[in-house]
């Protein structure tokens, strides 16, 4: 069975997404449109910014977003998912190729919480950080006794557990972690505590946006992040996708689940190559494959 993965924020690079557009009339459309409805001309800045610029959030996510939606559509006929998952932001390019958000709706809605973050991210001195070699359990309830708001954010593959919080009560919990046994504890140089209590603001203001926004039936399951399992009621992936801001990111066991169900192929489906490396390190006896339309 076929799984199509879709990467999340971290994966952009200057220049993304020229190389579609110079090639593709779908591309140049998908642009035209996405400078509309953002308000702001996104093709120059994924074209011809700087690293700095492009990762900005306000830009990153649609960025990515359009990149791997984009690229989805280029398949063509070629397009037949079995199931469908994406990491963080790569859940709403998910929901796009299988057909449950029109594209110009994902994108209104990607915009939306992008701003949402960035705002959120400006309310408390809060970062992320990367833990290795450490099992989750421990990391959790090491992250349980520290004083301050700090939580597991992203279970990436095992080995590889990403925290949230407060910078301070992050700092502390790197200092334990590395006590507890872990071979690194690395601050992330992201924005804010993407995906802690401290989205609660974010999550407030799309949940509105999600609510008004019309979701349809699937073709594919999705495996939503935060219940890594297989969804298809409309619905539910409206609730789980609200939920998405302020709950972990469960990978792991979203891929080991599709596994599970089934999935014996895995593409990747956007910019860079992120997913397969964790796949590689999640279970090695499934095949992973980058979708390559584009050069990178």
């Amino acid at each position: 069975m076929k799984a199509y993965i879709f990467p999340g924020q971290g994966a952009q690079f200057e220049g993304m997404g020229k190389d579609l557009y110079d090639r593709f009339d779908v591309a140049k459309q998908r642009f035209a449109q996405a400078n509309d409805i953002l308000g702001f001309d996104i093709a120059k800045i994924m074209f011809e910014g700087t690293a700095e610029e492009l990762r900005q959030t306000r830009v990153t996510q649609p960025a990515i977003f359009l990149h791997s939606v984009i690229s989805a559509e280029l398949l063509g006929d070629d397009f037949k998912p079995d199931m469908v998952a994406g990491h963080s932001l790569g859940e709403f390019s998910a929901l796009v190729a299988n057909k449950t958000l029109h594209f110009e709706d994902a994108l209104r809605l990607v915009s939306k919480r992008a701003e949402a973050m960035q705002k959120a991210t400006e309310m408390v001195d809060s970062t992320m950080a990367a833990i290795l070699n450490l099992d989750d359990k421990v990391v959790e309830d090491v992250c349980r006794k520290i004083d301050g708001i700090v939580a597991a954010a992203n279970y990436n593959c095992p080995g590889q557990l990403v925290i949230s919080g407060e910078t301070d009560a992050v700092k502390r919990a790197n200092e334990a972690l590395l006590e507890a046994g872990a071979r690194r504890a690395v601050l992330l140089p992201v924005g804010g505590a993407f995906h802690s209590p401290l989205m609660e603001p974010a999550r407030e203001e799309l949940a509105q946006a999600i609510e008004e926004t019309t979701f349809h039936q699937p073709i594919a399951p999705v495996y939503q992040n935060v219940s890594a399992s297989a969804v298809t009621d409309p619905e539910e992936i409206k609730k789980n996708l609200i939920k998405q801001l302020t709950a972990p990111v469960r990978w792991t066991q979203s891929v080991q689940q599709m596994i599970a169900d089934g999935a014996t192929e895995f593409y990747e489906v956007g910019p860079g190559k992120v997913l397969l490396g964790l796949l590689r390190k999640i279970d090695r006896s499934v095949q992973g494959t980058k979708i390559d339309n584009v050069s990178e």
